[in-house]
Formats: structure tokens, C-alpha cells, sequence
């Protein structure tokens, strides 16, 4: 084999390395390899998990809606969103509500360097920690699309989760009956449910039609007679 043709294979074959476990979310079978949950650890209770936030009119809709309806939910924070409104997410522990972690810049992880993923970790978790004054347990990646470096240097400090159900809230022809519809679709026991209570990277003014559909995704989910839990509730 020509020398450039074997640098050409050893290239494409670290490329597929880096890349692997990006379709966790949308392949099962493939979390499971890469050791990725997309549901709770036990086969019990229905979490409830935004992204993107906090958001200074998207996270109080949200908030509200919560506690009408007297349930936690977790929310997966980004780093620099709390460094323009820290008193948000201490506003979320307040309700009794759980942190996590988004990283620091809303970024694909494919497209960054083990240096800069550290980076953005120590700067999300430093940030996030400040401003609710509390230290997250649990990450989530933007767009939930891991590179492999991601997914290592996550695994060091955090524990990762996807979900298993999610209401497409972030689409601009997403509605409030289609977010819970999807949202809630063969919902049961063990199931992750992601929503977004921001729109800084989605559709502009998605996160009403969440805060719209939240009754009806907290009713489906009560009515399969699984309490709603923070994920470290479920741990």
C-alpha cells in the first residue's frame, strides 16, 4: 500500500474515531456501546429536562408552570447564559429545581479540541457553580452530540445522560400540541424527557410554545402513575 494512501485510511479511520458516538441520541444501540444513558438508571419515575437556559422570560414560564403543578425538573444550564443572569439560576435551586450542565459555549463538540473542551468545562462548571451556588452532577453536550474527547473528558467529572423522548420544542413549526404529542408519545417508567426553556439557539420565541405545552406533558406524565423526578432523585 502507497505511504499517502495509508496516511489517507489512518486519517479517515481517527475521523470515525472522533466522530463515533455523535448519533447516540438518534441510535440506541450505539449509546449502549459508548456507555451513554438515554434513560434513568432504574425503570422507575419520568424526568423532566430542559436545555439551553436559563432564559430571563423562557426559565420563569417554565418555572411557573412547575410549580403549579408541584413538580422538580432539571435543567442542563449554559455556561455563559448564567454569566448574563446569575440570579436565574440561583432562582431555579430556589424552586427546588436541579443544575446541570451544557458547557460553557452552546458549541458542537465535534468541531473542538480536547484543550478547548477543557477549557469550556472548567469555565462552565467554575460559572454555573457561582451563580447557583451549587455543584452539578450531571452533563449533557450542546446539541447532545458527543466527539469521543467529549465524551472521555466528560466521563472524568460528570455524569453524562441524554434522553429518550424530547418535544422537538426548538423548531420553528413546532406548536404547543405538537411538543406534548411528541413529548409524551408511549411515555413510561425510566424515560428522559428533553425541552428547552430557552430560545438563544433555537427558533425565536420557542421557549412560549414550551411553557405552553408543559400542562399537558406534566398530565400525560402523571397519568402513567410515575412521579416526576430530578435525576439525582432517580439515582
Amino acid at each position: 500500500m502507497r505511504p499517502e494512501r495509508a496516511g489517507s485510511l489512518l486519517g479517515l479511520g481517527a475521523l470515525a474515531a472522533w466522530c463515533a458516538p455523535a448519533a447516540a441520541p438518534v441510535f440506541p444501540p450505539l449509546a449502549a456501546l459508548f456507555r451513554i444513558p438515554l434513560r434513568l438508571a432504574g425503570s422507575r419515575g419520568i424526568a423532566l429536562t430542559f436545555d439551553d437556559g436559563p432564559h430571563p422570560q423562557g426559565t420563569p414560564a417554565v418555572l411557573s408552570e412547575l410549580e403549579r403543578a408541584g413538580v422538580r425538573a432539571t435543567f442542563f444550564l449554559v455556561g455563559e447564559q448564567v454569566a448574563r443572569r446569575p440570579s436565574l439560576a440561583a432562582e431555579i435551586v430556589a424552586a427546588g429545581h436541579e443544575i446541570a450542565i451544557h458547557g460553557y459555549r452552546h458549541r458542537l463538540l465535534l468541531r473542538r479540541r480536547p484543550s478547548a473542551l477543557r477549557d469550556d468545562f472548567d469555565r462552565a462548571a467554575a460559572t454555573i457553580g457561582a451563580g447557583s451556588g451549587v455543584e452539578s452532577r450531571f452533563y449533557r453536550p450542546p446539541y447532545g452530540v458527543f466527539s469521543l474527547a467529549g465524551l472521555e473528558l466528560a466521563a472524568r467529572r460528570w455524569d453524562s445522560l441524554l434522553w429518550s423522548r424530547w418535544g422537538r420544542d426548538w423548531e420553528a413549526r413546532a406548536t404547543p400540541a405538537s411538543i406534548a404529542a411528541r413529548a409524551t408519545r408511549n411515555l413510561s417508567g425510566g424515560e428522559v424527557v428533553l425541552l428547552h426553556d430557552s430560545d438563544s439557539y433555537s427558533s425565536a420565541g420557542s421557549w412560549r410554545r414550551t411553557a405552553l405545552a408543559l400542562p399537558a406533558v406534566i398530565e400525560a406524565a402523571l397519568a402513567t402513575g410515575e412521579p416526576l423526578l430530578t435525576l439525582s432523585q432517580s439515582r
